[in-house]
């Protein structure tokens, strides 16, 4: 027996909590960023993200490789969530997949992109819907958290609900279309990190040393220790015999 400190398994790697951290830091940092060298006033109310990686922004590719970043992150992070239920991360991956198209097929100076369109659509919906995919033993009880039904649920309605709101917003020319993009894709970008955090162990337990390993049970009430060997009985008497 290997002696040490025990820990709970937790089925992540490093890597995955890396980089379920990255997504959200270089998608807010990316859009930050980049709107700040834009020439003029960039209102990021209005204002998308991908006006930011268009082929008519200033510095496109801060954006674009923000984008192509969070993409590679949810990918890796699908493929770390060793505990979540498989349609859920082939939908997680398929997201990132997604998100490094809309980098790669980039808005127009004017007009719009039907591949850029797609490839967004794809993005949002499928980063959207993750987490209601059911788990193999769905509400178990010793499923994580962020992995129980209820919760689950609960986080695909309000992501779902701020792809409603930027659709709405983008369909009806609404003067808050940026801010409602980047509502959704923040929140999307963010729930693999809840997730992540969540399936990870609570703390250590207890050493486990020389000591403790090879301790026996104590005696419970009505039971006489076991001794080796003669010797006196602890209850009073001579011991003649094993």
């Amino acid at each position: 027996m290997r002696l040490g400190t025990a820990r709970r398994p937790t089925g992540i790697p490093w890597w995955g909590l890396v980089s379920a951290t990255a997504a959200p830091v270089l998608l807010v940092g990316g859009w930050t960023w980049a709107a700040a060298l834009q020439p003029g006033t960039f209102d990021p109310v209005r204002e998308t993200i991908s006006a930011l990686a268009g082929l008519g922004a200033t510095r496109r590719g801060i954006m674009t490789a923000a984008l192509v970043g969070v993409g590679l992150c949810h990918l890796a992070t699908s493929a770390a969530l060793r505990t979540a239920p498989r349609a859920g991360r082939a939908a997680l991956g398929l997201g990132g997949l997604a998100t490094i198209g809309v980098a790669a097929a980039p808005l127009p100076a004017d007009g719009g992109s039907v591949p850029h369109t797609a490839f967004a659509t794809t993005a949002f919906v499928a980063l959207a819907v993750w987490p209601a995919l059911p788990p193999g033993r769905d509400g178990a009880p010793r499923a994580p958290f962020p992995l129980q039904r209820p919760v689950r649920l609960a986080a695909a309605g309000l992501l779902l609900a701020l792809v409603g709101w930027f659709g709405i917003e983008l369909f009806g020319a609404g003067p808050r279309l940026g801010l409602a993009e980047r509502a959704a894709a923040g929140a999307q970008a963010l729930w693999p990190l809840v997730v992540v955090l969540g399936c990870r162990p609570a703390g250590p337990r207890a050493p486990v040393t020389a000591a403790t390993a090879v301790a026996p049970p104590a005696a419970g009430p009505g039971r006489r220790p076991r001794t080796n060997g003669p010797g006196p009985d602890p209850y009073g008497g001579p011991r003649t015999g094993p």
